[in-house]
């Protein structure tokens, strides 16, 4: 979903076993912004996939669990983490993923859809300030995204995390993918050749390790 750049998308289709997996955006944090999903659809209708989406303001269908198990790959899309995690509580939609997780389901996702995972993350959704937040915690630690793309990620992240208003964690810049196998990462990738990820320590003795991904350009993954 980066403009003139497919390699994450395409990474992300990659790991599926299925010759044309069944992929469904779903594009709450954004308040379903119809240029959002448009985007999706630009770029899946043209992989070997069957693209979908899914929308809580126009469900397209009741049983929201049969719909979700029936996929093979979510796509969480970016936006607001706060209003992400309260619709999706709301609808039981929390639970339904988590079950799709246990059952092998892929979920991935961009920004909102990244931190959503953890246990924590850092978030602008309360306004123009970066503040942690509790998220859904399939995955332990916390998440920090844009650490290249936004000045203040770095510096407030690490903060948080000296100060214990946040777990230990990692965070990543623009462009690079956290593969997870169950709990564990499993790769690192990324779809810009300077983009690195990184793996903070605890408050006591903060310390940050940089993580060089594997860049998805250099060779097909």
């Amino acid at each position: 979903m980066e403009p003139d750049n497919m390699l994450l998308d395409t990474y992300i289709l990659r790991q599926s076993n299925k010759a044309t997996p069944k992929i469904c955006f779903v594009p709450t944090a954004s308040g379903d912004a119809d240029s959002y999903i448009a985007r999706f659809y630009d770029f899946f209708r043209k992989q070997s996939c069957v693209p979908s989406h899914l929308s809580l303001f126009k469900p397209p269908v009741r049983d929201l669990q049969r719909y979700i198990l029936d996929k093979d790959i979510i796509y969480v899309g970016g936006g607001n983490t706060k209003n992400l995690l309260a619709l999706w509580r709301e609808w039981g939609l929390d639970i339904i993923l988590k079950k799709a997780w246990e059952q092998g389901v892929i979920l991935a996702g961009i920004s909102a859809g990244s931190i959503c995972w953890f246990e924590q993350g850092v978030t602008d959704s309360y306004g123009d300030e970066l503040e942690p937040i509790d998220c859904l915690g399939f995955l332990k630690g916390s998440n920090c995204p844009h650490y290249d793309g936004e000045p203040n990620r770095r510096p407030t992240y690490q903060n948080f995390i000296k100060e214990k208003q946040i777990q230990s964690g990692i965070a990543a810049d623009d462009g690079v993918a956290i593969h997870y196998a169950g709990q564990k990462i499993h790769h690192i990738v990324s779809s810009r050749v300077d983009a690195k990820a990184y793996i903070l320590g605890n408050h006591v003795d903060l310390s940050e390790k940089e993580v060089q991904p594997y860049f998805l350009g250099s060779e097909l993954y």
